[in-house]
């Protein structure tokens, strides 16, 4: 028996050890037995794939100058989840004459079936094209017989006569990866903007020189730097609350091409410089030439409406409130193509920049000084600064300057008030356009502070009921949300508390709005039962919670928390009882602060005859926390839901 034990024991052993060494193939796109053997990820065991071999290599092709980008990925299907990566998309763009082409399509899913290798190829049946628009084109396949546990691989080539914007490579997607490597084969006449995004670091980066990559009947020639970028062992990006746009944070490499120096000794500016793209603006039908409208303005608002304001601020604030209330946004987001300030008059509706340049004619056209501004809003990510690209900024507002101080202004909302802006908006920066002093990049801070402060004044009867006074004040951003909410369905809006609150009776419901300073005061007058067990009374100081689960999930977060702006939280409680209830137990004392002091929360309580009091405070001091902070702040919140979950007030009645 001994014998035996010993036998099974060393087998277990073996096998657990030949099972430890089974790895994927990372080294290149053939499939290897332990590719398919190999079902589990242990450094994701949430991952439904994961790339396990990814390759490119992009140059320019020397007869044609088109740019030629080769591309092979090895992907394993680890579940059902990841059916969904054997179906590829590449898009193509075509104008005029000029067009994309792709090439060398060609895949293959790899099964293991009954210990045997089984490989089935893609068929060019089995490619297809999808035209989006008359620019654009989708070349679309699926990989055939997906099973968990395949493998599948695709190579392909991409042809482009669009060198402006050389291949982008993205080193993160929703999947791992264990390897992606980059060869880049770049003309020393082409000069581009190059950049590496995320917070990811590269494992190589390898320059070396190509002479003479490039060669021209007129003996002009060009040498070439060839540059190789690898990334391994690379996590999924997994999007989660308080985030903007995914594309600020994925790790990838971007190019802007700024100059093509041609054999001819003559040279191409293709990236521009502010003061070009502010000449070119200038000009523009349908931006630059909309910024001189007063014609068609000076008498949309009567002339003694205007006088009776007696100061630039009023004034200002009138015409702003014009603009709200009598132009609709049509939730079109142009900036720079089908603008007019006349369309928009004549149809009483128009795209965002229609109806704010509209309103900067206004401005101006009553001696007010203003200006647009042209940004990027969160979820269409951050524009650069390192040079003009006009495509990546999708929104304009404007900015208005009285008695030195700023207002940042949109009117194609009509919940905001005077002074704020959409909170889409919120994206760090814009370009402020001044034709003439030049154009420059303006923070876009809040200019509002955002809070809630509740007050709540509680009753607990003897007779085991309890009545209660709660009043609610939202400022800023919070208090925003609470108006389009009531504004949409006043009575669905207080119904949403007798609904969430099945056992309380409500006496009042009283909702009211500041439209002036986007101020919300709600109080709430309500009763009902309190817990009882033998003849002690349990209950819950926080009725209204602010914090009922803890909205960071991730175990590890690369991207920052971005709250958009800081925020405040404040509740005063107060709850009295009669001489027949002594206090027998109540929350003590929480403090917690996180580093830097960039957050802090306080919790106290307070005992009196007859009365016990609890105060709460959460304090976040930054609008955006770098993801160094995650777990701090992770914990930071459980800390929150905890207090305004187990805070109890436990009452004994007396004999």
């Amino acid at each position: 028996m001994r014998k035996l034990s010993l036998l099974t024991f060393l087998t277990f052993l073996f096998t657990n050890l030949l099972f430890a060494q089974i790895q994927f193939n990372s080294e290149n796109i053939n499939v290897t037995k332990s590719d398919l053997k190999k079902n589990t990820f242990e450094q994701d065991t949430t991952a439904n794939a994961i790339v396990l071999y990814e390759f490119g290599n992009a140059y320019i092709d020397d007869d044609t100058f088109d740019l030629v980008f080769e591309y092979k990925k090895k992907i394993k299907i680890l579940n059902r989840e990841g059916f969904k990566h054997s179906n590829v998309s590449v898009r193509l763009y075509n104008s005029d004459r000029n067009k994309e082409k792709i090439k060398k399509i060609k895949g293959s899913t790899t099964n293991l079936v009954n210990g045997k290798i089984k490989r089935i190829n893609l068929e060019s049946s089995q490619i297809f094209e999808d035209k989006i628009d008359e620019n654009n084109t989708l070349v679309k396949f699926t990989l055939p017989d997906i099973k968990e546990g395949s493998v599948i691989t695709y190579t392909y080539e991409l042809r482009t006569p669009f060198i402006y914007k050389y291949q982008p490579w993205y080193f993160q997607e929703d999947i791992p990866k264990l390897y992606s490597e980059y060869i880049t084969s770049i003309p020393g006449n082409y000069d581009y903007n190059i950049k590496l995004v995320g917070d990811l670091k590269l494992k190589t980066h390898d320059m070396s020189l190509d002479k003479y990559c490039i060669e021209v009947n007129n003996g002009g020639s060009a040498h070439c730097t060839v540059a190789k970028y690898i990334m391994t062992d690379i996590p999924a990006f997994r999007e989660e609350s308080y985030m903007r746009a995914a594309s600020n944070y994925l790790s990838r490499i971007e190019y802007e091409l700024k100059t093509i120096n041609k054999f001819d000794g003559t040279v191409d500016n293709i990236t521009k410089s502010w003061e070009t793209a502010d000449r070119e603006l200038k000009t523009d039908q349908d931006f630059g030439r909309q910024l001189k409208k007063s014609s068609l303005v000076k008498k949309l608002i009567p002339e003694d409406e205007i006088s009776k304001q007696n100061s630039s601020l009023k004034k200002a604030k009138l015409i702003y409130d014009y603009v709200k209330n009598n132009y609709t946004w049509n939730h079109k987001h142009r900036v720079f193509k089908d603008i007019s300030v006349k369309d928009v008059i004549d149809e009483k509706s128009g795209n965002t920049a229609e109806i704010n340049l509209l309103l900067y004619n206004l401005l101006n056209t009553h001696d007010l000084k203003a200006n647009p501004i042209l940004l990027s809003t969160r979820d269409h990510g951050v524009v650069t600064k390192l040079f003009p690209v006009i495509s990546e900024f999708n929104y304009l507002i404007i900015k208005l300057e009285i008695e030195g101080k700023n207002y940042f202004l949109d009117a194609t909302d009509k919940d905001l008030v005077f002074g704020q802006i959409p909170f889409k908006c919120l994206n760090d920066y814009g370009r402020e356009i001044d034709f003439d002093n030049g154009s420059k990049w303006i923070d876009l801070e809040p200019q509002t502070k955002s809070s809630i402060y509740q007050k709540s004044d509680i009753t607990i009867n003897d007779d085991y009921t309890f009545n209660a006074i709660i009043s609610i004040q939202s400022l800023g951003y919070k208090a925003l949300d609470i108006k389009r909410e009531f504004n949409k369905n006043n009575q669905k809006y207080k119904d949403y508390y007798i609904q969430a609150f099945p056992d309380f009776t409500f006496e009042n419901i009283d909702v009211v709005i500041d439209e002036a300073t986007l101020e919300v005061n709600e109080t709430l007058t309500f009763s009902g039962p309190v817990n009882v067990i033998g003849n002690k009374v349990y209950f819950d100081p926080f009725i209204f919670k602010n914090f009922t689960e803890n909205p960071l999930k991730l175990q590890e977060r690369s991207y920052p928390v971005d709250f958009g702006y800081e925020d405040m939280y404040t509740n005063r409680i107060k709850i009295f009882f009669s001489d027949d209830f002594v206090i027998n137990d109540i929350s003590k004392e929480n403090t917690k602060q996180l580093p830097q002091s960039s957050a802090l929360s306080i919790f106290k309580s307070k005992e009196n005859n007859g009365l016990a009091e609890f105060y709460f405070k959460a304090n976040f001091y930054e609008k955006s926390y770098h993801h160094l902070f995650y777990k701090d702040l992770k914990s930071f919140f459980d800390n929150l839901v905890d207090l305004q979950s187990n805070s109890i007030l436990v009452l004994e009645k007396k004999s």
